[in-house]
């Protein structure tokens, strides 16, 4: 018997075969056939959760995430599931409320001489702080989103109080996908946008989001 992320890392290294029989299962001959010693070897040490990557990548940036809980840490999770998303790091988790990684994998990214551009980059950014970053209004930020210009990759539930009946999922956007806006969309006149006075009806209002492209 080998931990379920153990195996799942062998899988992804190619220790572990594909599966052989229908709905992605092992037939009992592929399962005998495997070597369970040098499955656990691949990750002989246990996998570590997605906040203790994120506590090691700002470690290796110099700037420590703070021990003291409620202080704002300086890399997150939501940077660890983007760099799952890059193909920097694997997840072995199944949990969908967190991750878990191999601790040399992770070590590896922290060598990387762009971890910083990286870091910066996958920085999450709430809406108001991404309309502040585009110099814009929220009301102009909420239609580039309605139009698809950028997206969420993951939200967060921020309570006001202690009610859970006050608790509201507020989106997050990477630094970069905020950034690269302008650039994608040379046709809207950004200076004109970002002087126009509150309570303006926004120029982007008109807009219609450009249809889904037909499959082939």
């Amino acid at each position: 018997m080998v931990p379920a992320a153990t195996f799942r890392w062998a899988r992804h290294t190619g220790l572990i075969p594909a599966p052989d029989v229908p709905s992605s299962r092992w037939s009992r001959a592929a399962v005998e056939a495997l070597d369970a010693d040098t499955i656990q070897v691949a990750m002989p040490t246990p996998p570590i959760s997605g906040g203790a990557a994120a506590d090691r990548i700002a470690d290796a940036l110099g700037t420590p995430n703070p021990t003291t809980h409620g202080e704002k840490a300086n890399v997150t999770a939501f940077v660890v599931r983007r760099f799952v998303d890059r193909g920097l790091l694997v997840d072995l988790s199944a949990n969908p409320d967190g991750t878990l990684h191999h601790p040399g994998q992770v070590a590896e990214v922290c060598r990387r001489e762009d971890l910083a551009d990286l870091a910066a980059a996958d920085t999450p950014l709430g809406p108001e702080q991404a309309a502040a970053r585009l110099r814009v209004r929220r009301a102009d930020f909420d239609h580039m989103v309605r139009l698809g210009w950028v997206r969420s990759p993951q939200s967060i539930e921020v309570r006001f109080g202690t009610s859970r009946a006050g608790a509201v999922d507020v989106a997050l956007y990477t630094t970069a996908s905020v950034d690269a806006v302008p650039a994608e969309h040379p046709e809207v006149d950004w200076e004109r946008l970002r002087t126009v006075e509150k309570g303006r009806r926004s120029p982007l209002a008109a807009l219609r989001p450009e249809p889904a492209p037909v499959p082939a």
